[in-house]
């Protein structure tokens, strides 16, 4: 082989495999980092064929045309793939230190080669599968390390309350409740966004925790058996709660008990003072629960805001709130019940209750242009969808949904989702191609429109919506889903 060949074949490869790496990183990111999940669970697995192990085979079968291949097929392939997706890699230190040790292990293969003149086409599994190997020790030895460090800072926080919630449907809503809620007395601090895994929540300690928070508030998520019981066991909180459970990831955990069992991990925090635990996960009486689900009354919730009364013990509340949906309702009934047993008084709570401000992307309501929006991209359940649904059924204009479906659910909760849609909306676009089949053949409006990705969603609704409209984006599901 030639100096020119050796060259190009050497940049190819070094090359070649960074691309694959990015794939696969990429991947791994969706999918909390589990190889498991990525080959056996993901939702669209024709793209590994596509974007890995088709590029692959042909690197070994095309030898020095490979070349020609990788310029004007692969590269084209994956820098539209990574173009079009809406949830792109975050360039995070894990990441980063996957992506040098892989790109470390390709050069020092490839030039070990050169020297001893040992091949005649570089390898490409061997430094993919060392770097995921070795990133994995890597990280494992780092989160031990973290995990201490944050463990500690706990401890030495020797007055401060945890409250962590989970739950299938309302945690990040429950927990913004209860944060803004006991704000009004306390010095709180909650985590960011949806971060609820045993990963992002030591990070969230060990980065962002004042010291001086006297509340701390978390949520757990799970996918697995297990990962709650971890979480409970690292935060050791006095308060727990347990929010509605229902079938969501169900692909994960094969059943309803499975999931109430995970969720009630949350029981054996060895510094358990109370807990609350909505009614649909258990009736089984202890002497440290309290059950809330029934509690609300008298609710009357519509596009302005929602008004209801809350009975605890032998006391009603009448509460507004600008919060839509009257699912919240039993959301913000539990985040009193916390505000009680942290001793806040009645006029506290009222108050507080009435500023609550909406979560983001959680039935969060927008106007522009004439047209209100409803933003209800982070909820996934159908209690929630439907609500969205019967509200958008309240104005009197043009009623748009934009929505993927009901997603990790079953066909049946779609097709009761897409039953409310056909009795009230005039324009539905189907976003992806996860419940595509299901909607364009069930779905009975007078414009329906189905998309393959939200790609060209703007100019759609640029097209297809006026002022007046009313559009409810029901369940954001990116696009890998």
């Amino acid at each position: 082989m030639q100096n020119y060949e050796i060259l190009v074949a050497f940049v190819t490869n070094i090359l070649f495999v960074t691309v694959l790496g990015w794939y696969l990183i990429t991947n791994l990111q969706w999918y909390d980092y589990k190889l498991s999940r990525v080959v056996l669970k993901h939702h669209k697995p024709h793209w590994h064929i596509i974007y890995f192990l088709i590029p692959f085979g042909a690197y070994y079968m095309t030898g020095e045309f490979f070349i020609i291949f990788f310029i004007f097929a692969v590269l084209p392939a994956i820098f539209i793939w990574y173009k079009n997706l809406d949830k792109k890699l975050v360039l995070t230190w894990r990441v980063k230190r996957f992506l040098i040790l892989l790109v470390s292990l390709t050069l020092f293969q490839d030039i070990l080669c050169t020297i001893k003149d040992a091949c005649e086409i570089y390898g490409v599994f061997m430094p993919l599968a060392v770097a995921y190997v070795g990133s994995v020790v890597i990280e494992k030895f780092l989160f031990a390390a973290f995990k201490k460090e944050a463990k500690k800072k706990l401890k030495n926080m020797n007055k401060l309350q945890i409250v962590t919630i989970t739950g299938s449907y309302g945690k990040t809503s429950i927990k913004n409740f209860v944060r803004e809620i006991l704000s009004k007395k306390y010095k709180v601090y909650a985590t960011p966004r949806s971060v609820n895994t045993i990963g992002g929540i030591i990070k969230d300690v060990n980065e962002s925790l004042p010291l001086d928070t006297e509340i701390y508030i978390c949520e757990a998520g799970a996918r697995e058996s297990g990962d709650i019981y971890e979480i409970t066991t690292f935060l050791e909180p006095q308060s727990v709660v347990v929010g509605k459970v229902g079938l969501a990831h169900v692909e994960y955990f094969k059943s309803l008990k499975n999931i109430i069992a995970t969720k009630l991990e949350i029981m054996q925090s060895p510094k358990l003072e109370r807990a609350f635990i909505h009614t649909s996960v258990t009736d089984e009486p202890h002497d440290k629960v309290t059950f809330f689900g029934d509690e609300v009354q008298n609710i009357d919730a519509n596009l302005d805001g929602t008004n209801f009364e809350l009975k605890i013990n032998d006391n009603i509340l009448s509460l507004h709130t600008n919060i839509l949906g009257s699912f919240q309702t039993m959301n913000i009934a539990v985040a009193v019940r916390i505000a009680k047993a942290f001793g806040m008084s009645d006029e506290e709570i009222i108050k507080a209750v009435g500023r609550l401000t909406p979560v983001e992307h959680r039935l969060q309501k927008i106007t522009a242009g004439g047209k209100i929006i409803l933003d209800d991209g982070y909820n996934g359940n159908i209690d929630g969808m439907l609500e969205a649904v019967r509200l958008c059924s309240l104005h009197e204009g043009r009623k748009v949904i934009v929505t993927p479906g009901l997603v990790e659910s079953s066909d049946e909760l779609n097709l009761k989702l897409i039953k409310a849609i056909n009795d009230v909306f005039d324009i539905v676009i189907v976003t992806g191609a996860l419940n595509a089949e299901l909607f364009d053949k069930n779905l009975n409006v007078k414009n329906k429109i189905m998309l393959a990705d939200k790609s060209a969603l703007t100019d759609v609704l640029g097209i297809q919506t006026k002022a007046g409209d009313i559009i409810l984006f029901a369940n954001d599901a990116p696009n890998f889903i």
